[in-house]
């Protein structure tokens, strides 16, 4: 039982989300950007599956609550904080773009004016 949720392909997404949403979703979680990274950050993973389901209506319902959840999770693991110096993007064997995480950014300030995070 899948409760309440849509069925996947009954809410179409304008083409230009879909393609973003599968760009991000490429991500195969290899950690070569966390290597790379002089922070040990872990968020152009983070946004990357943060950012390929917020870009889908199905993911709408947990859109906000999704993005404070992850990063606390990623915070927690101990990653460091990312400084914008881009060598995660530029490692990345699926060349998954430095604004996703622009992308997190902005979802996790309007998580913030939300009542109950979503």
């Amino acid at each position: 039982n899948a409760g309440s949720a849509p069925e996947a392909h009954s809410v179409p997404a304008p083409k230009i989300q879909a393609d973003r949403a599968f760009d991000a979703a490429t991500c195969i979680g290899c950690g070569a950007c966390v290597a790379a990274c002089p922070n040990g950050s872990g968020m152009l993973f983070t946004a990357a599956k943060i950012t390929h389901l917020a870009m889908l209506p199905q993911g709408q319902p947990e859109r906000y609550s999704r993005v404070k959840t992850m990063l606390a999770q990623h915070d927690s693991d101990g990653f460091g904080g990312c400084t914008n110096i881009g060598e995660c993007a530029a490692v990345c064997p699926k060349q998954i773009p430095l604004d996703t995480i622009s992308a997190l950014n902005r979802d996790l300030m309007k998580s913030l004016f939300k009542k109950d995070g979503k």
